[in-house]
């Protein structure tokens, strides 16, 4: 159980391929055949959320592609209240809390009373397929790493935003 909450944080990322291309990142090179690119704040290129996602959220991906294979970092930005419904993700989740306060729970149903609070600063990750929800006080940025293809499948097909009309 420790070792859960531990590992625990969590936001759906379903594949971003639709919001963002390898044109919206700055990276630069050394002259030596090396790659690199520096993201200050006021230069991170915010995009709406995919359609997998419950609207509100705006992404940024700063490095490679989560609908590929291979490693990625993205960014959510998530407003007051925000919340995600309990779903999985097929990797190994990894979350860092940059502003705000992110809240986590495990399980397939949305229970704030069995969440646990993740601010500013902390870091959690988590196994492929573990049913988690997510919920945010404040406006909250996170960043995500992990490996692609990167998807979100939702516990009760009824809370994929793609369902509902």
């Amino acid at each position: 159980m420790r070792r859960r909450w531990i590992a625990a944080a969590s936001l759906v990322l379903g594949v971003v391929a639709v919001i963002t291309t390898s044109q919206d990142r700055a990276p630069a090179t050394t002259g030596h055949d090396e790659e690199f690119a520096v993201f200050a704040p006021t230069e991170i290129k915010w995009k709406a959320g995919p359609p997998t996602l419950p609207k509100g959220a705006l992404i940024a991906v700063l490095e490679g592609d989560p609908a590929k294979s291979g490693p990625f970092v993205m960014r959510a930005k998530m407003p007051d209240g925000y919340k995600v419904p309990p779903h999985t993700h097929p990797a190994t989740e990894h979350v860092t809390v940059v502003s705000g306060t992110f809240h986590i729970g495990m399980g397939d149903k949305f229970d704030t009373e069995k969440g646990r609070a993740m601010p500013a600063g902390s870091f959690g990750y988590w196994g492929a397929n573990m049913k988690h929800f997510a919920w945010v006080k404040g406006e909250t940025i996170i960043q995500i790493h992990g490996t692609g293809p990167w998807s979100i499948k939702y516990v009760n097909p009824e809370d994929d935003p793609r369902n509902q009309k």
